[in-house]
This record gives structure tokens, sequence and C-alpha cells, in this order.
């Protein structure tokens, strides 16, 4: 993985926000029909994908309610029925339970994140205490539980390790939601759920906003020498959708660094940019988040304390690989030395090549990333813009990615334009095993718009699962900038990694193999589920794909191979600051749901500075990937107390392909040993035995220090 590019398993963190929910219907509110909204019946579209040509904003809102309504009507009925609780009645009906809402809820909470408008953040607003609502009164039903407890009393009459290991899951989500609290408690529980509920909705609209303000308008195209004719053709169509014809507009990406900035020759335009990026949110004006982080700060500690932990990480984590906060700041902080110091040798190194050339001006942050690009050059006598020019997005697709799996899996992707689909940009394709036997849906939906949030991720619109007879209908998104029309799409060697890495996330959901949907798929914890992403990035780099689709996109050349040795031998160049800007957010989130509870903290910007030196890691030229005001991956995106997971899963990817590598690389053995033992068995097994199983012995992380050139 390289942590400098984030993903998140979204559905799973905005169901783990929001999906804990039931309201009444309001008397206002007509009940809806399966004839004016397609969400109240099953698809009749292959694998049930989503009618998206028939789906309009005002059907969420009643599918929403008509969704909770009905689930909460099967839950009492599983409740209260006289029957003795039994799996089948009790556990495996809860499986079946909430099809509607599930339906509903796989749409809309993907096009919040990837197409959003008013009219679907006024339903977010409307709906996510409605649904933490809901979701309490079925974690906190005592005759539920009680049910629950009964099975899981008798769990070992049970022959089926996956029902065994469903009734544990579910006895052990219940009591972590509050079924063992008193009333007292459970009351105040359900107030915290639904205020953290309203704030993280605020949270992601003021990011979404304050990111769209902030965008960066330049005058003249001299401003922004140094950018390719494609990067230059982006921001003059995105100045123009803007409302400011004639301009250039630079839209700011997630993270705090911006990949733009390694192009621009002009200093004042790239600490413009820099400058706009860090300062997100933290303005004070309308779109500031520093009053809602200290709000969910003090719930989430809050809540932890009903639960008997110390602080939200403690309780986080516990559900964790990791297991302990302590354990994971003993694994930040055993690197961060060496890390730290790495990122001072870059440094150096940058300001002498910098005072060469800028002699009377002082090295910033803002000329980081493009002095390390001349420094690159000069090392590795390549650039960016050279190496683009080889990675045309259709083919690192169809010749590397699909390829790829064609090798390693033996499936074969054939694009679809019969589906409807939620945006234009949107492709779908249907997945094939060997045998011509359909697996699932894969959509992809690879260009940034002023809709969709920063980053890259994965979810599902259908989860598999054997009991509901439903295959895999996954999605991969990206924010690669699209190229004015007539323009190649062209990658940067960090995009084509990307797009690797989310395809890992789409095979763990495609090829899940499990009866229950709670079992299925990327449903395992966050220190796991980056494990299969980051194992497929470097197959990136692997020979047999570059040959295919490294390709000059206007003659057709393949790329020298003194290129690709070039950009083999580059990886791990930057690896100190790449590193320490990943730490240092890790650190933050850490920080941040460690705070006791009944502590207030009254200066945000403050609490960051103080944790960052506290811990060594702050640096006046690497800002932590993320700073705390547009953290989305922790206020809203699920993942609190657990960024830590993608160096974490990291650890586990480099020794998993390092075991490929020594066993033969890109073959069907390989593949087939990892499809079965790590990707087709969602959490039906503990994470790491599924590692050690694969790997052959226990987790040695010499692999991952050698990857980031840290040795």
């Amino acid at each position: 993985m390289r942590p400098i590019q984030p993903c998140a398993i979204l559905f799973a963190a905005a169901m783990a926000a929001t999906i804990d929910a039931q309201v009444p219907m309001p008397a206002s509110t007509p009940p809806a029909t399966a004839a004016d909204n397609p969400f109240l019946s099953p698809s009749a579209l292959p694998y049930g994908a989503p009618p998206f040509d028939r789906i309009r904003d005002e059907h969420y809102l009643p599918a929403f309610e008509e969704g909770m309504r009905q689930h909460l009507a099967e839950i009492r009925a599983i409740a209260t029925q006289k029957d003795a609780p039994t799996f089948a009645n009790t556990i495996e009906a809860m499986e079946k339970s909430g099809a509607l809402l599930t339906r509903v809820s796989r749409v809309f909470f993907n096009l919040t994140e990837s197409t959003t408008n008013e009219a679907i953040q006024k339903v977010q607003a409307d709906v996510a205490p409605k649904l933490a609502s809901h979701q309490d009164e079925i974690w906190l039903d005592k005759e539920l539980f009680a049910r629950i407890e009964a099975v899981h009393e008798a769990r070992a009459s049970l022959k089926d390790p996956e029902q065994i290991r469903l009734v544990e899951r579910y006895r052990l989500n219940f009591a972590r939601n509050g079924a063992l609290l008193s009333a007292e408690k459970q009351k105040r529980l359900r107030e915290i759920n639904e205020a953290q509920s309203k704030f993280t909705t605020q949270f992601q609209e003021k990011l979404l906003a304050g990111t769209k303000k902030l965008a960066v308008a330049f005058e003249r195209r001299a401003d922004l020498s140094g950018l390719d004719e494609s990067a230059l053709s982006a921001a003059a169509a995105a100045a123009k959708e803007a409302g400011l014809p004639g301009r250039f507009l630079v839209t700011l990406q997630l993270p705090s660094s911006q990949g733009i900035l390694s192009s621009l020759n002009n200093r004042a335009s790239r600490q413009r940019i820099f400058e706009a990026a860090v300062a997100r949110c933290d303005q004070g004006d309308e779109f500031d988040t520093k009053e809602l982080v200290k709000q969910l700060v003090a719930l989430r500690a809050e809540r932890a304390q009903m639960f008997g932990y110390e602080n939200h990480a403690a309780y986080v984590l516990a559900d964790q690989m990791a297991g302990t906060p302590k354990a994971v700041l003993d694994m930040l902080g055993s690197m961060a030395k060496q890390i730290v110091a790495k990122a001072d040798a870059e440094a150096k190194e940058l300001q002498a090549h910098f005072a060469a050339t800028e002699p009377s001006a002082k090295f910033e942050a803002w000329d980081w990333a493009f002095v390390a690009e001349q420094v690159r050059r000069l090392r590795y006598d390549f650039d960016e813009a050279a190496v683009k020019q080889y990675f045309e997005l259709d083919s690192v697709l169809q010749n590397g990615l699909f390829f790829m799996a064609k090798q390693l899996y033996g499936i074969e992707l054939r694009e679809r334009k019969d589906l409807p689909v939620y945006h234009p940009d949107v492709r779908v394709f249907e997945v094939f095993d060997g045998q011509n036997a359909p697996i699932g849906l894969f959509y992809a939906d690879y260009f940034a718009r002023p809709s969709k949030r920063g980053g890259a991720w994965m979810d599902n619109f259908v989860e598999q699962s054997d009991l509901l007879g439903q295959k895999p209908v996954v999605v991969n998104v990206l924010n690669i900038q699209k190229p004015a029309a007539g323009q190649p799409t062209l990658l940067t060697f960090d995009e084509v990694t990307t797009l690797f890495h989310e395809f890992g996330h789409g095979v763990h959901g495609l090829f899940s193999h499990c009866r229950f949907p709670l079992l299925a798929g990327t449903n395992v914890p966050r220190d796991f589920v980056e494990f299969p992403s980051q194992f497929h990035e470097d197959f990136a780099f692997d020979p047999a794909v570059l040959a295919r689709c490294a390709k000059h996109w206007q003659t057709g050349e393949a790329m020298p191979a003194e290129l690709v040795e070039k950009i083999r031998r580059a990886r791990t160049f930057g690896q100190g600051f790449a590193s320490l800007e990943y730490v240092a957010a890790a650190i933050l989130d850490m920080a941040w749901h460690m705070v006791p509870p009944g502590t207030e903290v009254k200066d945000v910007d403050a609490f960051e500075r103080e944790a960052l030196q506290k811990n060594g890691v702050a640096h006046p030229l690497v800002p932590p990937r993320y700073r705390t005001t547009y953290f989305s991956h922790v206020w809203p995106g699920g993942y609190s107390a657990g960024y830590y997971a993608y160096m974490w899963s990291e650890a586990l990817a480099a020794d998993a392909f390092a075991c490929v590598m020594e066993k033969g690389g890109i073959t069907r053995e390989n593949g087939d040993r990892f499809r079965d033992l790590v990707l087709s068995r969602g959490l039906t097994r503990e994470p790491m035995t599924m590692f050690t199983e694969f790997r052959g012995r226990p987790l040695d992380t010499k692999a991952l220090l050698k990857r980031r050139g840290l040795l």
C-alpha cells in the first residue's frame, strides 16, 4: 500500500455510523408503492443491480421510512415469537431481515460520497438520526437479546463452524452496542448515537463545501507552467464548469499533499494551492469543522466509558487485530524515529538542491513535492510527465488490471453497456470465472467531479450471500482528473497502483463465498481489510503486466525497459516524507480518540500541534496526511482510532506478496491459494489464522521495511 493513497470501505463505515435506526413513519408521508418507487421491490436487473435509470432523489426518503418500518416489524416478530430460540428462527431470521432498508441504504450511501447534490444531502441530514435511532431499537431490544443469548449459550450443539462464528459475532455486536447496559445508560446511549449521526453528516457536508470553496483559480496559463496539456485542459474545463470561463481552476484533493505541486514551476502558485489545502474547514467560517470535532470527541469518549473502556480508542481496538491502543502506538512508535530520520535526510538533500536554484529563497513545505520531483528526475533520469504518456487509462484497465486478474485468478471482465449507471462516467463489467460461470458485477467510477468526495474506495451495491441467493455487485471509485474532450486520460504511476489497490478490495468482495451476510466479503476488521488491497498493488510492477499495459498512448511503443527499471528503483524514493505524513495522521487519530471522558478540548489546532510534538512526528516541512479539520477517515468515515490500519495491513500484504514471489509470482496456483484461503472467507475465520495459513508462518515485518526502503 501507499499510505499516500487512502481508501475506505464505504458502506461498512456508513452503516456502522448510520444504519442504526428506526422511527415511526411520519403521518404526513403517504405510503409509497412499488409502482412508483423502484426500491420497494427487488431489482429485476441481473444480479439485483440497482435500476439507476428509475431511481430519483424523491424515492430515497419514502424508501428509508418504509424500510425501517418493515425491518422493525420483522425484528419484533423474531423477538416475540413463542417458539424456543434456535439458530434458524433467531440468528438466521435476522440475517434475512431488512431487505428493503439494505437496498436503499447501499445505493444512497454510495451516492452521498460519489455524486451528491442538495437533495441527497437534505435526505441524509433527515434520515441519519432516524437510522441511528432505528438501529438502537434493535441493539437494545431486551427480548431479542434474550433469544440471542439463549442461542449463544447452546452454540456448541451447532455442527457448522460458520454458524457458530455467526452466533458469536451477533452476541458480541449486541453487547458492544448496549444490550448489557442499564435502562438509564441505554437511554443516554440512544442520545449519543443520534447526536453522532447528526454531527458526522454535518462534517461531511462542510468538508465537501469547504473543499469546493477553496479551489484555486488562476488567471493565466503561465501561472500553471509545468503542467502537461492534459492537466491544463482539465483545469480549464473545471473553471468553465464553475462559471469561470477563460480561467484555470485547481480543485483540491482530500489529503494535505496535492499531487499537482510536483509539476508547478511557479512558487507563488504552489504556495496558494498548498495553503488552501491545509486551511480547509479551519477558517472560522460556515465550513469550519472544529466545533463538530470537539462534540464528536466528547461523545465518543463518553460512549466508551459506558462500556467500561478508558477511551474510545480502547473500545474500538478491542474488536480489531491490534487489540489495544498500546499495541498500535508501539507499532507506530517503533518506526517513528527511523521515519523522521529518513524524512530529515530527504529534506536536507532537497534543501541543498533548492538552494542551488533559489539561493535567496527559503525552502518551504509547498516546495517539497516540486523539488523532490526535480531530484528524482536527476537521480533516476525520468519525470512523471514522461511516465504518464505510457499509462493511458483504458490500456491500464484492460491490458494491465484485467490481464492480471485473468493470469492470477482465471477470471474475465466483460463490459456491459446495457445496464443503467448513476453517472455517465461509470462503466459496468460482468465478471466470469475460467469456466464462463458468472461471478458478479464490477462498477468502475474513476473520474473526479465536484459532487464526489476525494480519495478512492470500494463498496457494494449487493453483497454476496448464499443464504440470500445473492452474487456480489461491487464498485471501485477513484478521483482521476478527467481531461477535456478528445484528450487521453493519462495516469501517474501512483494512480496506476491505486487502480490495482482498489481492485484488491473489489475481488475481496467478488470472491466472497460465505453463507451469511454479516460474515461476507469485506466485513472484516479494519486492520485486515486493507491487506488484500495492498497485496494487489505490487502486481502493478509485474513485468508481464507492464509489458502489456505500459505503451505510449500516441505511438503504441512499449515503455523502454530502462524506464521501467527506473520506476521500480524510484519506488522507495521519498518514503521518508510519505511514511511520516501517514504516521503523523495515524498518531493524530489515536491522540484524539484517547482523550479521556469528561475532558474539554478548548483549542483544536493547539491539541493537534501538541499531539504531533509529543509523539516526535511534528515536522515543519511535512504536515500530517490529514489535518484534524478535514480528516474524513476518522470523523464521518468509520476509521476512528483505525487509521493505523493501513500500515498494519501493509505489513501483512508485504509479507504475503513476498511469499508469492518465492513461489513463482503471478500464477494461477498462487492466485487460487490466496482466493481460497483469504479472499473467499470473509470473517468466517480469525484474520491472523487466514494470513498464517497462506504465508505458512507468523508475520515477519522485514518485508514491509524493505518495501518502504526503511531497512
